[in-house]
């Protein structure tokens, strides 16, 4: 049976509002539709009626400007419960639902607001405490999936002939080796720095770094085999981000024409799809991203299409811009570092629109929900306060049938006293990602 197509009637065909139908009536729901601006091309299929005008039968969402403007303006936001979910850009009566669900759902994942006057964090980044979704207590919910879901209720009873697509919750572990090696790889004016810093230390490691520079001993961040065991065990689907940028104050990882560190990277590729990690400064000088890219490339011998920056420093726009440029196709930056929760409002991929310039684009977006340095050096909750957090999580998620997304690093699953418990809840997420 052929589906019916669904109109969408405005006044305009704005790029803006054709991107966020595509996500919600396209993406989520599954229809096909159109936008249109002439009644006469109505015909007899379901109308979501997005202006002013009375068209009778139609489904009627009463449009906020923002969707018909260029540009970016800031906004007055007031947030109201709608059927016990937050919503804001509210409508006058006459609408059958009390919101405008597109230009609300825009708004949220596009990061519009991050686009606008903010005061970042040390790092140049845009805080959770800064987000309208936090300070209005719903950074937890994925209210872009919530509002389809109460919507999609309410447009079947005006139009039961629709079937909407079934939504499968999945799951992703994402794993950042932000340092893979506490000794290997390290070039010789870092591993005498590091010699030096052992001697000098209380807590000398000097005789386990001659041990594993020796491979009389292995390297004790090197717990790839569990991370990988686990993964495997549960058939778990997983990727893994590497940097190859230089040593900085703020990156800590091996030299990309380390020997060791390459067969760590290509032993993992053979089985797992590999992104880049790019490092801190990175994020600000897109000349060291190209070059990275290219390490990481000339390592694997492989097309290299996905990413993550370190110290998740996204700032928008111009971090997804150079990734684009490079030919990166699919980021996984889309969360904050303080808090775990939706940063975008919604528990699935979408693509990157540029809000400043107008301009949809193929950089997909894939959102995380919780990473383990949040929990445990932002928070500093224990694994049995952590876990608690992420379930809920896993909850929301499944609830409207999403991609769960975490982030973890190879220094968490660590058997070193300060981690002590977080294995057993990487290995409890794993289970429980399956029930």
């Amino acid at each position: 049976m052929t589906l019916p197509k669904v109109k969408i009637y405005a006044r305009a065909d704005a790029p803006r509002l054709g991107y966020i139908a595509g996500i919600i009536i396209g993406d989520i729901l599954g229809l096909t539709w159109e936008i249109v601006t002439d009644r006469r091309k109505l015909g007899k299929h379901p109308v979501i009626n997005y202006s002013e005008e009375d068209i009778k039968g139609s489904f009627k969402i009463s449009p906020d400007p923002l969707l018909f403007e260029t540009g970016i303006s800031r906004r007055e936001i007031i947030v109201s419960k709608w059927n016990d979910l937050p919503v804001f850009f509210q409508t006058s009566d006459g609408a059958d639902i009390p919101f405008d669900i597109f230009a609300a759902s825009f708004y949220m994942v596009t990061r519009y607001e991050e686009y606008l006057d903010h005061q970042p964090d040390e790092h140049g980044r845009f805080s959770a405490s800064s987000s309208l979704a936090f300070i209005n207590g719903f950074l937890g919910r994925p209210v872009v999936d919530l509002w389809t879901k109460e919507f999609s209720r309410s447009f079947l009873k005006k139009y039961p002939s629709l079937a909407f697509m079934r939504n499968e919750f999945r799951t992703l572990i994402t794993v950042d080796s932000d340092q893979p090696f506490a000794y290997l790889g390290r070039n010789l004016l870092v591993s005498f720095g590091g010699m030096i810093r052992d001697m000098t230390s209380r807590k000398s490691h000097i005789a386990d770094r001659y041990k594993v520079v020796k491979h009389d001993m292995k390297d004790p961040y090197e717990v790839y085999d569990y991370i990988l065991e686990k993964i495997e065990k549960h058939s778990a689907e997983a990727k893994f981000f590497f940097p190859t940028g230089d040593h900085s104050k703020y990156d800590k990882n091996p030299s990309w024409k380390s020997q060791e560190y390459r067969e760590l990277i290509n032993r993992i590729g053979r089985k797992y799809s590999c992104g880049v990690h790019p490092s801190y400064f990175a994020a600000e000088k897109p000349q060291l991203l190209e070059t990275e890219l290219a390490r990481l490339k000339t390592i694997t011998g492989k097309e290299i299409t996905s990413s993550r920056y370190h110290f998740l420093r996204l700032l928008m726009p111009d971090s997804y811009r150079n990734l684009a440029r490079i030919g990166i196709t699919e980021d996984h930056s889309m969360g904050f570092p303080d808090e775990p929760g939706f940063r975008a409002g919604i528990a699935r991929p979408y693509y990157f629109y540029d809000v400043s310039e107008d301009n949809p684009t193929r950089l997909k977006i894939v959102p995380f929900q919780v990473m383990d340095g949040t929990l445990f050096q932002y928070k500093n909750l224990d694994p049995v306060s952590a876990h608690d957090i992420i379930f809920r999580l896993i909850d929301e998620t499944k609830r409207v049938g999403g991609l769960f997304v975490s982030l973890w690093h190879n220094t968490s699953l660590l058997e070193a006293p300060e981690w002590k418990g977080w294995r057993e809840l990487f290995e409890q997420i794993l289970k429980d990602q399956q029930s």
